[in-house]
């Protein structure tokens, strides 16, 4: 009985209603320990790339470490910028999940006149992922409105354009708030900028025609967009992962994005990371995969809710996973998931799915959608 009811709570807490949950309770289905054959690979998966990827970072690590040593290594990640400039030996971090801005140097001469050069570089770097190379120390180009427009505000709570602003902010920050600490043996000189509280919503809102005109384009609704771009990279257009994987929607070029090109826009090839770091062209393959899972990959989903929630799954956790979560042949899964409720597939997708980062992916999915429609991102 006590877990009878600790499994009826745990429903109720997921969405479902409580004649759905006496319902559910008796529902017997088959999970398995195998992937259905022959998907489509989607994001999230390793690719042929990785071999040239971990020689790419390898050497920029090696770069990174001389300065920083081990334990302080920073690289870009989906929720976090890292940038290095200054032969390796300043950096900026942008931390999306914490809201900080922290930029730092580890120069040994002049440390503070480095430390200003970093911060403002950081202030005007412009909202041009294609321009701005994340694997070196090269310089950026200000050309443009800066990224962090809007969302980090100077000492009078003014935005930041211009060079002169951002240099009386850079004097400002390092007259009132500069930090040391120990890197291996060398002194680190910091300041941490807050960012503002709805910096994720500001980022969020300028992709908002993007965003239109691909739900437009492909049948895809707003609010799903809008909830893998925050749950994917919290609207950070520089995203990068370890499974090569860019920009907002996290597109990985070998899968989705060959995908796209091939069914969607009838053309060779595949994406390049600069192709994938355009906002525009990035939501648009994405988005163009969601309408290639809907109308190939799971097309056979009757229900549109149920036929939704797969699709959110098969996003992170490729279609087999999807189907494995009902049973290891393709067509039995099917059979059997398209026998459920949608609420019954939305709770075997994030209570069986055999992978953990899918099951908690499409509860963070539906939770953004539903902060989106209360107008909240």
């Amino acid at each position: 009985m006590k877990k009878r009811a600790l499994l009826l709570s745990l429903l109720l807490l997921s969405g479902c209603s409580r004649e759905f949950v006496e319902k559910f309770y008796d529902v017997d289905y088959a999970a398995t320990n195998r992937f259905a054959k022959n998907l489509a690979p989607l994001p999230g998966q390793f690719t042929k790339d990785s071999a040239a990827f971990d020689r790419l970072m390898s050497n920029f690590s090696g770069q990174v470490k001389r300065y920083w040593g081990d334990n302080d290594s920073l690289v870009s990640g989906k929720r976090q910028y890292v940038k290095y400039t200054d032969g390796y030996k300043s950096r900026a971090h942008v931390d999306f999940v914490r809201g900080v801005v922290i930029v730092e140097t580890v120069a040994t001469t002049e440390p503070e006149n480095h430390l200003k050069e970093a911060i403002t570089t950081t202030l005007l770097t412009p909202d041009n992922p294609g321009g701005v190379d994340l694997y070196s120390d090269s310089g950026i180009d200000f050309n443009g409105k800066p990224f962090l427009y809007g969302q980090v505000l100077d000492q009078q709570g003014k935005p930041i354009e211009w060079s002169w602003r951002a240099n009386k902010f850079a004097d400002h920050l390092i007259n009132t708030g500069l930090k040391k600490r120990k890197i291996r043996y060398q002194q680190a000189y910091y300041v941490e900028i807050p960012m503002v509280a709805d910096h994720a919503n500001k980022r969020g809102y300028k992709y908002a025609s993007i965003v239109r005109d691909a739900s437009r384009r492909y049948g895809i609704p707003e609010d799903l967009i809008y909830a893998i771009i925050k749950t994917e990279s919290s609207f950070n257009p520089y995203a990068v992962s370890h499974a090569n994987a860019y920009g907002l929607m996290q597109v990985v070029p070998n899968t989705a994005g060959a995908d796209v090109f091939k069914l969607v826009k009838n053309k060779s090839g595949k994406p390049s990371p600069e192709y994938l770091f355009d906002p525009a062209k990035n939501i648009d393959t994405g988005t163009a995969y969601f309408y290639i899972l809907r109308n190939r990959y799971l097309k056979d989903v009757r229900d549109p809710l149920s036929l939704h929630y797969s699709m959110i799954s098969a996003y992170n956790g490729g279609t087999g996973g999807v189907l494995k979560t009902f049973h290891r042949d393709r067509k039995r899964a099917m059979n059997d998931l398209n026998r459920l409720e949608p609420n019954q597939v939305y709770w075997a997708l994030t209570n069986k799915h055999p992978k953990a980062e899918a099951r908690r992916y499409l509860q963070k999915v539906t939770t953004f959608q539903k902060e989106f429609n209360q107008g909240k991102i």
